[in-house]
């Protein structure tokens, strides 16, 4: 399983403020604020921020995203409204999708500096 992911961010302010709202629907908060890094997480850092001043934009075609699991639709549509209106774009916009083992409801997006994310909840039936 995996314990932690870690991405680069060109300005660690503003990482983190963009990351605490599209975050805060899925049950993380800021845990870890050091000078170059600063971790969110339910009660343990799983997710990191790295700073990189300077960094290109991360690569359209790079083919990697993180996914998070959400509690409902409600989280899910949050998590995209939190990161469209705070300076992310969206990738995908909140809906159904058909996963190669189940259908899932999920939203993609984009942090300022191009990186991917998605929020993911699987509805009762």
């Amino acid at each position: 399983m995996i314990d932690h992911v870690s991405i680069a961010v060109s300005d660690l302010e503003a990482g983190a403020a963009f990351w605490s709202a599209v975050l805060a629907p899925l049950g993380y908060k800021l845990l870890v604020e050091r000078d170059k890094t600063v971790g969110f997480g339910k009660a343990y850092p799983e997710f990191w921020l790295n700073h990189r001043p300077g960094m290109a934009p991360v690569a359209a075609d790079t083919g990697v995203h993180i996914c998070m699991r959400a509690r409902d639709e409600a989280a899910v549509r949050a998590f995209h409204e939190a990161a469209v209106s705070g300076g992310g774009a969206s990738d995908g916009a909140p809906g159904p999708r058909q996963a190669a083992m189940t259908g899932y409801f999920g939203a993609f997006i984009k942090d300022p500096d191009g990186n991917k994310a998605e929020a993911i909840c699987f509805p009762a039936k």
